[in-house]
């Protein structure tokens, strides 16, 4: 089969409430810290040669940032909010206490077991997140002459996207890991996607 497009998705650099465990959804516009910019200058200093045709980002300024340096020499770039985080709702901002960990074991507990359209008040589903990934991807799908992408998104918007892509059920989505900045590497054969790269972060060896 030949490989009609490739996909490299990887996740935003640190944030300071990445840092703090302060909950980081679509409600919260935060900027990388001095760990995240590093973090994205070496992902840039290890891929900076891919001939990527487009680079696609969340509207959210934290994946701007992490792209920045691809952005600069000139990539074609476009923001869809299809590739926005999952919005967290009324936890969002909020520091991770013993109670609020219990409260999120239960959510993501109750998505493991099926329950897709369960959502923190004011918040979103995995459904609803999966509905506006459908029209993200099937956007980038349509442009045919971008045959090398990049996606820079969010931790849990990448679980349920690949899910999307690879045709498993949303229920699965904790089978996929995520740090800051690690990468997810795709295959599209028109008809399926294949993972090629594995939650990497081959670029961060010997970060301090």
């Amino acid at each position: 089969m030949q490989i009609q497009k490739k996909i490299y998705i990887i996740r935003h650099g640190e944030t300071d409430l990445n840092k703090d465990g302060i909950v980081q959804g679509r409600g919260i516009n935060s900027d990388l810290n001095q760990t995240g910019i590093a973090q994205s200058k070496a992902f840039f200093k290890m891929y900076q040669t891919i001939a990527f045709d487009k680079i696609y980002t969340s509207t959210l300024k934290r994946t701007h940032q992490t792209a920045a340096q691809f952005i600069a020499k000139g990539i074609a770039w476009e923001q869809l909010e299809g590739f926005d985080e999952l919005a967290w709702g009324i936890y969002e901002g909020k520091t991770s206490t013993p109670q609020l960990r219990e409260d999120f074991k239960i959510l993501i507990d109750s998505w493991a077991n099926g329950y897709l359209d369960v959502k923190i008040e004011d918040g979103e589903s995995p459904n609803e997140v999966y509905a506006r990934q459908h029209k993200a991807i099937d956007y980038v799908l349509k442009h045919k002459n971008e045959k090398t992408v990049l996606i820079c998104m969010h931790g849990r918007a990448i679980r349920l996207l690949l899910c999307l892509l690879l045709k498993k059920p949303l229920s699965n989505m904790d089978e996929f890991p995520h740090q800051n900045t690690s990468l997810y590497v795709l295959n599209y054969y028109g008809d399926m996607f294949e993972i090629e790269v594995f939650n990497s972060l081959q670029h961060l060896e010997g970060f301090r």
